[in-house]
C-alpha cells in the first residue's frame, strides 16, 4: 500500500502545473527562480509597493495595529485567503493550501516605533512621533506578497502555509502571545525574514544555531534627599549615586564575563532633576542586558540587581529595581535550527546563486521570533536591500531608515520558495521512510 502511495505522489507531482513544480529535484530547484519571476512582474510589484507605503504611511505601535491589521485582512480577502483574527491582541493568521497536515508557517511582524521620521519623501509618515524604522511595513507586505504567490498556485501545495501577520515585536513579546494562542500547534516549522541594510540587493545572510542575542530591560528608582545645590552637605544626592551605579554596572561585562561568552549592559535612559541648581529627591535609570546563553543571561540579571541597590547604598540612598517584565518580557537566543538552516542555504542559492548567501557572525541584537524557536523548529534570516549605486543606507531605528522597495519581490518569492518547497521536500520524505519501512 505504502508504494502505491509512493508512485501516486509521483504521478501527482508529473501533472501538477509545470510552470512551477515537476517531481525531480532540479524541478524543486526551479521552484524559487520561477516564484521570484512572478514576484517582479510589474503589476505584482507596483501592488507591493502601494501596500508598503499605506502601511508606512500609518505607522502603529505593539498592540495598537488595528488598522495595519484591517489592511492585511482586507487584502487576504481579496486573495481569498482564510484567516483567523483577533489573534494575540490585534495579530492576523491566514490558512493557505490544504488545510491538512503537514503544516509550515511563515511570520512578519507589523509593529512600527516611536520615532519621529526625518526622511522628507512623499510618503513620510503621517504620525508625529511614530515611525517604520526597523523595516516591519516591508515584512508586512513581503508576507501578503507570499500569500498572493501561494494562493495562486495553491493546488500544487503539499500540506497548509499558516501565515503569521504579528504585533508587538518592538519589546512587546507579540511572538510570546502567538505561540500562547496556540494557532501554532502541529506545525513542523517556521521562517522569518528581516530587512537589513548591510547587505546588497540580491543577497542574503544567516547561519547555524545561536545568531542573535537573549535581552530584557531594566528600570531603577535612586531615592535621596534633595535640596539646594549649593549646599551638598544638606543633601544625600541620587545623581551621584546613580552615576556610580552607572560606572559600576560597566565592570560586569569587563570584570565578571568570560571574554568568549558575548554579553551587554548598557544604561541607555537617565531621567533627574529639573532646575541647575536643585539636587533631586530622585532620578530614574534604565537600560538593557544582553546574553546568548541563559546562565549568562541570568547571572547579568541578578548581578544588575546586586549592583544597582548595593552601590546606591554605598552613597546612602535608596533603590528599587523593576525589569518590567510584564510589559517588555525577556526575549530569549534566538537559535537557529541545523537542518533548516542548510535548507534556507539550498533553497536561497537556487534563487539567487549560493555566492549570494552570506555567513552572518552572530549580534547582540535580539528578536522575539526566538519564542517561536522555543516551542517549534524555526529559522530565522536577513534579505539585503542596499542598491550599490547609491550612499549607504541608515541603519534600523534611526529616524533617517530608508527601505528600498525593490527587496519586496525578493523576500515574498523567498517566503512562499521556503514554504513551497518545505511542504513538498517533507510530504516526499514521508512517504519515501514509509516505503522503505514496508519494504523490509
Amino acid at each position: 500500500m505504502s508504494f502505491c502511495k509512493w508512485v501516486s505522489f509521483v504521478l501527482i507531482l508529473h501533472l501538477l502545473n509545470p510552470t512551477l513544480i515537476s517531481c525531480s529535484s532540479n524541478g524543486l530547484s526551479q521552484i524559487p527562480s520561477k516564484f521570484l519571476t512572478l514576484a517582479k512582474r510589474n503589476d505584482f510589484f507596483d501592488w507591493m509597493v502601494g501596500i508598503r507605503r499605506k502601511i508606512h504611511e500609518n505607522p502603529e505601535l505593539g498592540y495598537e495595529e488595528v488598522e495595519t491589521s484591517k489592511l492585511v485582512r482586507a487584502e487576504l480577502e481579496k486573495m481569498g485567503v482564510s484567516f483567523k483574527y483577533p489573534v494575540a491582541v490585534t495579530g492576523v493568521v491566514g490558512y493557505v493550501g490544504t488545510g491538512q497536515a503537514p503544516f509550515v508557517a511563515l511570520r512578519a511582524d507589523m509593529d512600527a516605533l516611536p520615532i519621529q521620521e526625518m526622511v522628507e519623501w512623499e510618503h513620510k509618515s503621517k504620525v508625529p512621533g511614530k515611525m517604520h524604522a526597523c523595516g516591519h511595513d516591508a515584512h508586512t507586505t513581503m508576507l501578503l506578497g507570499a500569500a498572493k504567490l501561494l494562493k495562486e498556485h495553491e493546488e500544487e501545495l503539499q500540506g497548509t502555509v499558516i501565515l503569521v501577520f504579528q504585533p508587538a515585536e518592538e519589546g512587546g513579546g507579540g511572538a510570546k502571545k502567538i505561540v500562547e494562542a496556540g494557532v501554532l500547534e502541529n506545525v513542523s516549522a517556521i521562517f522569518g525574514l528581516h530587512v537589513t541594510n548591510q547587505l546588497a540587493l540580491g543577497q542574503v545572510s544567516s547561519r547555524e544555531g545561536p545568531m542573535l542575542a537573549g535581552s530584557g530591560f531594566f528600570k531603577a528608582k535612586i531615592s535621596g534627599k534633595g535640596g539646594h545645590a549649593a549646599l551638598p552637605q544638606h543633601s544625600i544626592d541620587p545623581i551621584l549615586a546613580a552615576s556610580n551605579v552607572i560606572v559600576s554596572l560597566q565592570h560586569l561585562v569587563s570584570r565578571e564575563a568570560d571574554p568568549l561568552d558575548s554579553q551587554v549592559v548598557t544604561v541607555a535612559k537617565f531621567e533627574g532633576g529639573g532646575a541647575f541648581n536643585v539636587i533631586p529627591d530622585s532620578v530614574t535609570i534604565g537600560g538593557t542586558f544582553r546574553a546568548f546563553s541563559t546562565k549568562s543571561f541570568m547571572q547579568l540579571k541578578k548581578r544588575i540587581e546586586q549592583v544597582i541597590t548595593r552601590q546606591a547604598s554605598v552613597n546612602m540612598c535608596n533603590a528599587t529595581v523593576d525589569f518590567i517584565e510584564e510589559e517588555k518580557p525577556f526575549f530569549p537566543p534566538t537559535v537557529n535550527d541545523k537542518d533548516l538552516h542548510q535548507f534556507f542555504k539550498n533553497v536561497s542559492g537556487d534563487m539567487l546563486g549560493i555566492e549570494n548567501y552570506v555567513e552572518m557572525q552572530p549580534l547582540m541584537g535580539s528578536e522575539d521570533f526566538s519564542f517561536y524557536q522555543q516551542a517549534i523548529p524555526g529559522h530565522f534570516s536577513f534579505v539585503g536591500m542596499q542598491n550599490k549605486a547609491h550612499s549607504p543606507m541608515a541603519n534600523p531605528h534611526s529616524p533617517y531608515f530608508e527601505v528600498n522597495e525593490e527587496l519586496l519581490p525578493y523576500g515574498a518569492s523567498l517566503h512562499a520558495s521556503m514554504a513551497t518547497r518545505y511542504l513538498l521536500e517533507l510530504k516526499a520524505s514521508t512517504l519515501n521512510k514509509s516505503y522503505k519501512k514496508d519494504e523490509l
